[in-house]
């Protein structure tokens, strides 16, 4: 039996983390949801690895929701206490990480696929990808973070069609409603990514992980106190050794050469 989550480091500190049930559709139950917890930490607490990949076995699907049979076993309690809690951290873990992550959409991303995107900084999707929270026709609604994360992200009234529907949405459609940055050949979507997270980790991880919680921050905030929250954080910025280095290397025109300090 393989391993429900692999890794593999790319040069340039890219490091791709996919979800590997492809007989399944790559749907998540417990036991992947543990691994992909683990393996996402490692990756992050690794010094070399600058971006993080999320993609899925195959061709078909990046996560096909979560296993049903395995939701369909629980009662309320249970599930709160078990599954849920397990996505919700899991999840969270993705948001909050001070590293840049992008999702390789490689087919269907339904249910806990879509509330995993929505977790993610950039979302590539391929050209056969398809977007959904279809929870409604099971009797059921969002509930990884998909009823709160998708109305903060696009038009209310059309996060609501979404899950009052479960109609799932074409990946050009996705990229209209800002739910992904834009639509690549599937040949091309995972070498294209590469590229994409190998640009971003030229950057000064100091700098991006600085950004990142100020953006982070700043949607939770009134907007005085998160001009507020950004003016003290550039402050910070400008204590980095990579800030002086940026401004020195441009002045000089030459590439910089950041190194996290």
């Amino acid at each position: 039996m393989e391993h429900p989550i692999l890794t593999d480091l790319r040069d340039g500190g890219v490091a791709i983390l996919t979800i590997n049930r492809p007989s399944a559709l790559n749907a998540l139950d417990t036991e992947t949801l543990h691994a992909f917890s683990k393996s996402f930490k490692d990756l992050e607490n690794n010094k070399n690895v600058r971006v993080i990949i999320i993609t899925g076995a195959g061709d078909r699907s990046f996560v096909a929701g979560g296993d049903i049979g395995d939701l369909n076993s629980r009662q309320g309690l249970a599930h709160y206490e078990q599954l849920a809690e397990t996505l919700h951290t899991t999840f969270r873990m993705v948001e909050a990480c001070d590293k840049p992550t992008i999702a390789a959409v490689n087919g269907w991303a339904l249910g806990g696929g879509t509330e995993l995107l929505l977790c993610t900084d950039i979302r590539l999707v391929s050209e056969n990808a398809k977007l959904g929270l279809p929870e409604i026709n099971l009797g059921l609604f969002p509930g990884a973070g998909g009823t709160q994360r998708l109305m903060r992200q696009i038009p209310l009234c059309r996060a609501k069609e979404m899950m009052f529907t479960g109609a799932p949405i074409t990946a050009r459609e996705a990229v209209d409603l800002g739910l992904a940055n834009r639509v690549v050949a599937q040949a091309a979507l995972l070498d294209d990514t590469v590229e994409l997270a190998k640009a971003i980790g030229t950057k000064s991880p100091l700098v991006l992980k600085l950004l990142k919680r100020t953006l982070r921050a700043g949607t939770e905030m009134p907007l005085g106190a998160s001009l507020a929250y950004e003016q003290a954080m550039i402050g910070l910025v400008l204590d980095s050794s990579d800030a002086h280095e940026g401004c020195n290397a441009f002045l000089a025109k030459r590439p910089a050469q950041f190194t996290g300090t």
